[in-house]
């Protein structure tokens, strides 16, 4: 959404308008490489046009309406599992403290560690059903690992009232059991599972933030889906869903 028709293939390389933490968002993917992460684009170069080039991973992305491939408990599971992957290779790389990181999906404690922040089902690269890749590291931002853990529950459970979430997800998503699920494979503690649900609502109220930022600031493709969907409404709704559940999910994690 941020980069739309901006981006290119060029055979085995991706070439896309470069953020302004490229230099320092390319030491961090050449470090991962080096620590043994292969889940993630290389960086190639940077272009004296702003852009940057990097490999391209082949695979199957999924695009909303989310298909029914993707939500699988399997692929659920294996996302959570990626992102462990990505955790333990990011927690030895120190972090540039040098670059602006993005803030507006960053973890609002900061932290030692770079995050991803936007594991969303288009981010996530398959292979025979299950995650094998991340991409679109631009709002990576030193945070906490069960920040990035939030966010990415935002997406794939999905933590969304059921109104909300019918145009995008298959039926009959059981929320409860595939937060558990994605926990499971992530490896999460019993100590952090029982805070998850209320850090799920934090940063469901920094994607608000995020997109009233991106809609103020006259971001017609913000304008439009906000419209499409609903409106501030919708984000109301979710939100009292979630305080509403809140037991029922952690519940179901330390079940």
């Amino acid at each position: 959404m941020m980069n739309a028709g901006a981006v290119l293939r060029r055979g085995a390389l991706v070439e896309r308008p470069a953020p302004r933490t490229a230099p320092a968002l390319h030491g961090y993917l050449r470090a991962l490489g080096e620590r043994g992460f292969d889940a993630a684009p290389r960086p190639v170069r940077l272009t004296d046009d702003g852009r940057e080039q990097l490999t391209w991973i082949p695979g199957d992305v999924a695009l909303p309406p989310f298909p029914r491939w993707a939500m699988t408990a399997t692929a659920l599971r294996s996302v959570g599992s990626l992102l462990r992957r990505l955790h333990e290779a990011s927690a030895g790389i120190r972090v540039d403290s040098r670059a602006e990181w993005p803030r507006a999906l960053a973890d609002p404690e900061g932290g030692t560690m770079l995050c991803h922040n936007d594991v969303c089902p288009e981010n996530v690269v398959f292979r025979d059903g299950r995650a094998s890749a991340l991409i679109d590291f631009d709002l990576a931002a030193p945070g906490r690992p069960v920040w990035d853990l939030a966010m990415t529950a935002r997406y794939w459970v999905p933590m969304l009232d059921p109104e909300s979430a019918a145009p995008l997800y298959p039926a009959g998503l059981d929320a409860p059991e595939r937060l558990r699920v994605l926990a499971d494979g992530y490896g999460l503690g019993s100590r952090e599972r029982a805070g998850l649900p209320a850090l799920v609502e934090e940063a469901t109220a920094s994607c608000r933030a995020f997109v009233a930022g991106r809609v103020a600031g006259g971001d017609p493709e913000y304008g439009r889906i906000l419209a499409e969907r609903g409106g501030w409404q919708r984000w109301d709704r979710m939100q009292g869903w979630l305080a509403s559940h809140r037991q029922t999910f952690t519940a179901a994690l330390l079940a």
